[in-house]
């Protein structure tokens, strides 16, 4: 069974060498994360062009995305490095401190003493640690710890239920776009937006820096619940990204806001990637926990575009066992996907030719019980549009596009090809079905479901559906 759920990967340490990347690849990896909150320019350049390089040698193609910073909030250094925080101790939060000891620590955002009041909720290290404002003398925040421990160096802040300002983009943000648009990134990933205009302003600074990215939206900010759909109108995917998320509003609201955005995203033809904590345990265990093997597999039944891997390929023991076995629940939960299309289309409209040329090859796909559908496409606009529902058989996006095939690694249940261009429509037919024949995803005699557009090679412009029997005969 093919695999309908794409897997990324975060690069780092423990997978930065050729061999490790190539069997990565080869165990299923879809898409390559770059983290932009560590290492340099030339590294994330270095680290594309490897993973260009590993791809190419396994004859595949595989995307990039750049994850940039945006404004973590952070505490500053200790003079010792770290410090224990005792529960109902008094500690402050100082913009103006340099080195912190027990009593203090500085800030990273200066701006933080203007977005609190007392009775705010300030949760630090990933809400390990909780401290309660109770007063603010200008640079100066006064908290009582409520829950302590151990609180070292440049450890993160959130609020509780959000409210504060720092923005999405930081001027570290702008410097990392123009090093996506460098490495032709196919994906960026904005993170902490809490509108529309974060989203609008991203693409601004990625059209500037020259760059054709697809952004995705990390949400990830409690403000970014009320603006969902805008957010998601704004962008080309979201990402749930569990992590600061759950602290601004809590772990227990989070599964059900994963559902929810993961419906929006599909119904308005956006990708979603789900992220956070998938495989954690792997970091350190050959074998995942029963919980998270039940966690990836939900959040495939949820209809999510891709899972993501963070440190568990980063800096894990086990990278290449992890996509392996992330890749084995993907495909078990997918024997499990209903097939629902009927209801999809249940009091839906479209006005446009393409899509409805898509909806219309589902619904056939699905009624015919045909082996695979062929999209033959310049963008890829025709492919994500059929990705949204399940008809119950793989979709093959056809394209002359390296750059296409490269965004389209990221689309539920679409594999890519490399089809040359030709101005015949009949001589493109025959190499379409000699094509998947070859790959060994279809065999004389299969029925197919094809897509194009005439005339040929214009982008957005698929206007026609042919059924299609492999090897029959030569139309």
């Amino acid at each position: 069974m093919q695999r309908a759920t794409k897997i990324v990967v975060t690069l780092g340490p423990a997978c930065s060498e050729p061999v490790i990347l190539s069997r990565m690849l080869a165990a299923g990896v879809d898409v390559v994360r770059l983290n932009f909150s560590h290492g340099q320019a030339s590294d994330h350049i270095a680290r594309a062009t490897l993973v260009r390089s590993a791809a190419k040698a396994l004859g595949r193609e595989v995307a990039i995305m750049a994850d940039l910073q945006g404004p973590k909030i952070r505490v500053g250094k200790f003079a010792a490095g770290r410090v224990t925080l005792a529960t109902g101790a008094r500690f402050v939060l100082d913009a103006e401190c340099e080195s912190g000891d027990e009593a203090r620590v500085g800030l990273d955002y200066k701006e933080l003493p203007r977005d609190v009041a007392p009775g705010a909720i300030l949760l630090l290290d990933d809400g390990l640690i909780r401290l309660k404002v109770e007063s603010v003398e200008g640079p100066r925040i006064l908290t009582r710890v409520e829950v302590g421990g151990v609180l070292s160096n440049n450890k993160g802040i959130n609020r509780l239920g959000g409210g504060l300002t720092a923005p999405a983009l930081t001027a570290k943000d702008m410097e990392d776009m123009k090093t996506a648009a460098h490495l032709e990134a196919d994906y960026i990933a904005v993170s902490f937006p809490k509108n529309k205009e974060d989203m609008y302003m991203a693409r601004q600074l990625l059209r500037a820096a020259g760059g054709h990215a697809l952004l995705i939206a990390k949400i990830e900010r409690a403000e970014a619940i009320g603006a969902l759909d805008e957010i998601i109108e704004a962008s080309d995917g979201i990402m749930v990204a569990r992590g600061d998320l759950a602290i601004e509003v809590g772990n227990a609201a989070v599964p059900g806001l994963q559902k929810r955005m993961i419906r929006l995203a599909r119904e308005r033809n956006r990708l979603t990637i789900t992220a956070t904590q998938m495989m954690e345990s792997m970091i350190q265990n050959p074998v995942p926990t029963r919980a998270e093997v039940s966690d990836v597999a939900n959040a495939v039944l949820d209809g999510t575009d891709a899972v993501m891997l963070s440190a568990e390929t980063a800096a894990g023991k086990y990278p290449v066992e992890t996509v392996e076995t992330m890749a084995q629940i993907c495909v078990e939960a997918e024997k499990s996907d209903p097939v629902v299309l009927d209801r999809d289309f249940l009091n839906r409209t479209f006005t446009r030719i393409d899509q409805s040329i898509a909806m219309a090859t589902l619904f056939t796909a699905f009624h015919l019980r045909v082996k695979a559908i062929a999209s033959l496409t310049q963008s890829g606009s025709t492919a994500l549009w059929m990705s949204r529902h399940n008809a119950g058989c793989p979709i093959y996006a056809l394209t002359p596009e390296v750059a296409a095939q490269r965004k389209m690694a990221l689309y539920r249940n679409v594999r890519t090809l490399y089809l040359e261009q030709s101005g015949d429509r009949d001589a493109v037919l025959h190499a379409a079905c000699d094509l998947l024949v070859a790959h060994g995803q279809v065999q004389h005699g299969d029925l197919i479901v094809v897509t194009i557009g005439e005339p040929m090679g214009k982008s957005g412009g698929t206007n026609t559906m042919k059924i299609v029997r492999v090897g029959e005969h030569r139309v």
